[in-house]
């Protein structure tokens, strides 16, 4: 496949000590065993079996390989084996490379030129990574998640997939119904010889601690396009329960959000400020944010990154006028001039400590800020943050089923910035309440409003 270099140094970078790997939505303990069937309406009639084995792990990298042998096909059946290198990364799993015997001479050409083309859709694996490697699935796979990717061996091969939720599916693997992630994928490829098959619609079913179960290809053409299929026969690797797949952020570009707020002490009259998010890339955005009404003349952006780890804010800026008179913040051990301020609800709601809120919150979960880190070379805050639970809560944008955080914050020697905030976060909403009990005695008090 014209790969064969690469691989080969790729190999040295695996350690003899397998890692232990945990569960996933393409899990690789050392152990783990995999066997499909697939096959094709046109190209490959004889369905096909192959075993997918983990050979090599180092902690979140790992190479999977694959072979017909020994798996009791039918006389005519492709002959296949191969290598494929991941990733797990916290944005996602990512394939890294690959080499394989080439595909059956029958199948269409899947690259502009026939020499040295590296492409290829003759197996499940293959299947898995067309159109999109970096990621081949995103993560954390919350609710109505769509990603960009590009795939094949030029990275020609263009994608957006989205994430339509969990059902239950059977397969050969499992007779009874298991919970599976559904995930489509729009695939183009545009200038290669085997042009239209190369573009086609794939919907992959996930399920968690196992892999793959099953996937399909809707290949273009017309009526009579083939189409590719290939489902898990058996595994020794056990269906687990998936992690909740709620959005309580969601970085959708265009979502918007109208808040007020107010401080019992120091701002009476509600600042009313609007939230929309301008641009997104890899689950990471930029929320811009500007003046409706009231004493605080803001305009500004923030970074945020959501990954496996969490939704952590990654930087701030702002231009303000305000008729607002707030007490100082911390830390002191930084100028005047690089302290940060409340000016927004944002500003409220990512004082202290990230994440601002892990990936897959429930109930009971705490973390706490640290020093030395860069949180607390940016805020100088102590606390820490629990997951309190869901609570319906009542605000002029409606009534919401919301999780509930309450943090505790200490910044030494400034009131304004110690107290206690509890934050609401609705899913497919976000924030949508925040009450700041600060140590001074005032209140700072958060509501969307639509």
């Amino acid at each position: 496949m014209g790969r064969a270099v690469l691989v080969a140094c790729l190999f040295a970078v695996f350690a003899a000590v397998p890692a232990t790997a945990q569960a996933s939505w393409l899990p690789h303990p050392a152990d783990a065993t995999w066997t499909y069937e697939w096959s094709d309406s046109v190209y490959n009639t004889t369905p096909t079996k192959e075993k997918v084995t983990v050979k090599e792990q180092n902690a979140n990298a790992f190479l999977l390989e694959w072979t017909t042998q020994g798996m009791e096909n039918p006389a005519g059946a492709p002959q296949a084996q191969g290598l494929m290198a991941f990733q797990d990364t916290s944005s996602g799993i990512v394939n890294t490379d690959w080499q394989s015997t080439p595909p059956p001479s029958v199948f269409p050409i899947l690259c502009p030129q026939v020499a040295k083309c590296g492409n290829s859709l003759a197996g499940t694996l293959y299947e898995l990574i067309w159109g999109g490697r970096a990621p081949v699935l995103a993560a954390p796979l919350l609710s109505k998640l769509t990603w960009a990717s590009r795939g094949g061996a030029d990275s020609d091969v263009t994608s957006v997939s989205q994430y339509q939720g969990r059902e239950q599916i059977t397969v050969p693997a499992f007779p009874e119904p298991v919970v599976a992630a559904k995930v489509r994928t729009d695939i183009t490829q545009a200038g290669a010889i085997g042009d239209p098959y190369c573009s086609c619609v794939r919907t992959v079913w996930c399920v968690y601690g196992v892999g793959p179960v099953k996937i399909t290809f809707e290949h273009a053409g017309g009526a009579n396009a083939p189409i590719t299929q290939s489902v898990l026969l058996s595994t020794n690797q056990a269906p687990l329960m998936p992690p909740p797949d709620a959005d309580y952020f969601p970085l959708a570009q265009g979502t918007k959000a109208r808040y007020r707020w107010t401080n019992s002490k120091h701002m009476k009259k509600p600042s009313v400020q609007e939230f929309v998010v301008a641009e997104t890339a890899n689950q990471s955005a930029r929320v811009d944010v500007k003046h409706i009404s009231g004493p605080i003349r803001v305009a500004g952006s923030y970074g945020f990154a959501l990954r496996t780890d969490g939704l952590t804010n990654i930087w701030g800026a702002t231009r303000v006028a305000s008729l607002a008179k707030f007490p100082n913040l911390g830390p002191k051990f930084l100028p005047a001039n690089r302290r940060r301020h409340f000016f927004t609800p944002y500003d409220l709601m990512t004082y202290g400590m990230n994440p601002v809120l892990t990936a897959y919150p429930q109930a009971g979960e705490n973390w706490a800020a640290k020093s030395p880190s860069r949180d607390f070379s940016v805020f100088g805050v102590t606390g820490t943050t629990t997951i309190v639970g869901n609570q319906r809560v009542k605000v002029p944008a409606g009534t919401f089923d919301a999780l509930v955080l309450r943090s505790t914050l200490s910044q030494a020697g400034y009131p304004f910035g110690s107290g206690t905030r509890t934050s609401y976060f609705a899913p497919g909403k976000g924030l949508v309440k925040l009450v700041f009990r600060h140590a001074d005695r005032s209140v700072s008090t958060v509501e969307l409003v639509k």
